[in-house]
């Protein structure tokens, strides 16, 4: 169902991966392919809910050319398949886990009841069927579904298991915005990896170093392919951006400078598109850019990522349009942001204790619920990063606005204004966020907020709350 979309040292990891020190054998090669899409499943309607049966399995994949790789899969041999859900939509995302080890998968970005978010707390046991079952309830956006497996999410999602969620609503759909899925819509899922030698297996092996300061792999990966080529119609193209690594900050820009126009970020449009050359995406966030190609007939260049002097993908312009879009100059009509409804604040201090991650100096217990937020009341979040090193912050459950940073609501960049789910904090960084929760309330099973750097979550960068 897809298309084709520690104990040991640092040094002898590095050795492995290598091939053996100082070794000559050539790497194995990898002929370009197509950018893979991501199946778009069609769901079965059961008594008026729409179904969507998802099984997690063990895989293989070809990464490189002859070399079939071991990975985890859903559906497929590496990632998972696109979910089409419409605002209203009555759903069961139905997760089979046909692993050896326990799995949760938590729908990222979904405003849902808080047992049906797929945390640690809705674990998925060997064999069993575990369903998310709700009404959407949220307006057009790109999300994606990943494990949120307490101690073992890193791992998880190194080995491949993610998939995108794509939400339509009546507005979104009578914008003249490109909405082909494949043609002119097209899902992007950035990641990087490490490969063991032989390049049959993912190496997910952090040193502490890498934990705190990012496992960024040498091999950047799109839709499961090194290096793909997009055959792009020379009109607009809609590029839907997920940043599904680890712990990287990609950022990305076309190869010949070419402009374009963020349309949308992890859970809205934005109220009008920005213009922009270059765009930073941590782990976790979403972007939905629009390029015109309309005058590039013939032209060639690549996705790249600046960070780390990487290609993520090659576009060639090689097909006439079949159908035109003329991006509007406006997009959605967001709530104003009214201050004068905040009730409380609340502080969020990013920081490590005897090398643990810490949220205000705790370390993350399942055991333990840290805030309790009253349904309906507006408030500011304000998260400082207090280290020197890149962090994040995601918040399940709602959307926030991003209303200061760093001090002032004029250093709010103009693409991330529109509602979000993970705010990047660079180090020694602050924000301030407008959240509401809204819908659901659940005094006894918790929602997770954390930094969605992995290895930083996984080591005790997490805190609970409950809506009451």
């Amino acid at each position: 169902m897809y298309l084709f979309i520690g104990t040991e040292g640092a040094e002898a990891r590095r050795w492995k991966r290598r091939g053996g020190g100082g070794t000559t054998t050539p790497p194995p090669a990898v002929t370009p392919k197509a950018l893979p899409i991501p199946a778009l499943i069609k769901p079965i309607d059961r008594n008026g809910v729409k179904h969507f049966d998802l099984n997690v399995n063990k895989a293989q994949h070809e990464f490189f050319d002859g070399i079939l790789t071991n990975t985890f899969s859903i559906s497929s041999t590496y990632l998972g398949p696109t979910l089409l859900l419409t605002n209203g939509d009555n759903v069961s995302l139905n997760y089979t886990n046909n692993l050896s080890e326990e799995v949760t998968m938590h729908g990222h970005g979904m405003h849902v009841p808080a047992n049906m978010d797929g945390t640690p707390h809705q674990t998925i046991a060997i064999g069993e069927t575990w369903s998310a079952q709700y009404t959407v309830n949220q307006n057009a956006c790109t999300n994606w579904y990943h494990p949120h497996t307490h101690h073992k999410t890193p791992h998880h999602v190194y080995q491949g298991l993610a998939g995108m969620i794509i939400i339509e609503d009546d507005e979104s759909r009578a914008l003249d915005l490109p909405n082909r899925y494949g043609i002119d819509d097209i899902p992007v899922v950035l990641q990087d990896r490490f490969f063991t030698a032989d390049k049959t297996a993912l190496d997910y092996s952090p040193t502490q170093m890498q934990i705190s300061r990012g496992y960024i792999g040498d091999v950047f990966i799109t839709n499961g392919a090194i290096e793909p080529t997009f055959e792009a119609e020379a009109k607009e193209i809609r590029f839907r951006l997920l940043n599904g690594s680890n712990s990287s900050v990609y950022d990305l820009g076309f190869s010949n400078g070419k402009s374009f126009k963020q349309i949308g970020g992890d859970n809205s449009l934005l109220e009008a598109p920005v213009s922009m050359t270059r765009l930073v995406l941590s782990p976790g966030e979403r972007a939905e850019i629009v390029v015109d190609l309309s005058n590039d007939s013939g032209a060639s260049f690549t996705l790249h990522e600046y960070k780390n002097n990487k290609t993520f993908m090659t576009v060639n312009v090689s097909k006439n349009a079949t159908a035109v879009t003329s991006l509007p100059n406006t997009l959605a009509e967001l709530d104003p942001i009214d201050l004068s409804l905040v009730t409380n604040t609340r502080k969020f201090n990013l920081g490590m204790q005897n090398m643990v991650f810490t949220i205000n100096g705790k370390a993350m217990d399942m055991k333990r619920i840290d805030e309790v937020v009253p349904l309906g009341d507006t408030e500011i979040w304000e998260v400082t990063n207090m280290m020197g090193m890149d962090h994040n912050f995601h918040i399940h459950a709602t959307h926030f606005r991003v209303i200061e940073r760093n001090g002032s609501a004029a250093n709010v960049l103009e693409n991330e204004k529109g509602y979000k789910d993970v705010v990047y904090l660079k180090g020694k960084e602050s924000v301030k966020l407008l959240v509401k929760m809204t819908d659901y309330a659940d005094a006894t099973v918790p929602y997770m907020y954390h930094c969605h750097f992995l290895e930083h979550e996984n080591n005790a960068m997490m805190g609970q709350f409950t809506v009451v």
